[in-house]
């Protein structure tokens, strides 16, 4: 059975006036189904960038990149976009919510987008998951920086998507809000067999996936699971 992501020799190489920049540079890993794992580095490492390309918002320049057997790389950006509508759900560090909707509407949003059936019936399901059942009419004003990340979870879900991409999740977050997040995510993963990846410079974060993909200056440095990157890190030879 062939993994449900597959990146091959990936490049992203971008021009700073004259100069050729490689913020990602012939990256190659494979993610199962169901898998848990977090991709570390400090800024400027291109953990972004391989993001956005693990997104679908952007494509490599070079190298292959596959998601459950489709070639991102020779979609247009109407394909591009109708592949994340189906398979992946985002969840991002600054939460992307609309003030102005309540948090059934702003979990719906992907659903009006995509036509899907069902709207108001599956996004009250999926703030009932990440624990949210009696804030269901609440704007994002009247929820803390936790709720609010709880319903970027929901809207995440509410597609069933193949894949939870969240970027920075507990960034804006204090300790016990992002602990609870986390938590969430691991519920989701274990419960559910949800893959989620996690883009991360917090090694706590990232230690408590299962499995850690370090980078720097574009590259892939150490793919290891959370045990063997915890050694890493007490050793002093972590790549944070």
């Amino acid at each position: 059975m062939a993994p449900l992501i597959s990146v091959n020799e990936v490049t992203k190489t971008y021009v700073m006036g004259t100069v050729p920049v490689n913020a990602v540079a012939g990256v190659s890993f494979n993610v199962e189904e169901g898998e848990l794992l977090s991709i570390v580095g400090p800024s400027g490492s291109g953990k972004s960038t391989l993001m956005n390309i693990l997104g679908c918002l952007d494509v490599p320049s070079d190298g292959t990149y596959r998601l459950e057997g489709d070639d991102v790389g020779e979609l247009n950006d109407n394909q591009l976009a109708q592949l994340r509508g189906r398979k992946i759900g985002f969840i991002f560090q600054t939460y992307n919510l609309l003030p102005r909707l309540s948090a059934v509407a702003n979990v719906q949003l992907p659903l009006l987008y995509s036509g899907g059936k069902d709207g108001k019936r599956r996004s009250i399901t999926a703030l009932e998951k990440v624990g949210l059942s009696q804030r269901l009419n609440h704007k994002p004003t009247e929820l803390s920086g936790g709720e609010q990340q709880r319903v970027g979870i929901a809207r995440a879900l509410v597609k069933d998507p193949s894949i939870i991409l969240a970027d920075e999740p507990t960034g804006n977050l204090d300790t016990q809000s992002g602990k609870d997040i986390m938590e969430i995510l691991h519920k989701l993963h274990y419960d559910e067999g949800i893959t989620v990846l996690i883009v991360t410079h917090d090694p706590e974060v990232a230690a408590s996936t299962e499995r850690v993909i370090s980078m720097r200056d574009g590259a892939v440095v150490a793919d290891q699971t959370s045990g063997e990157y915890v050694k890493t890190i007490l050793a002093g030879r972590g790549s944070l």
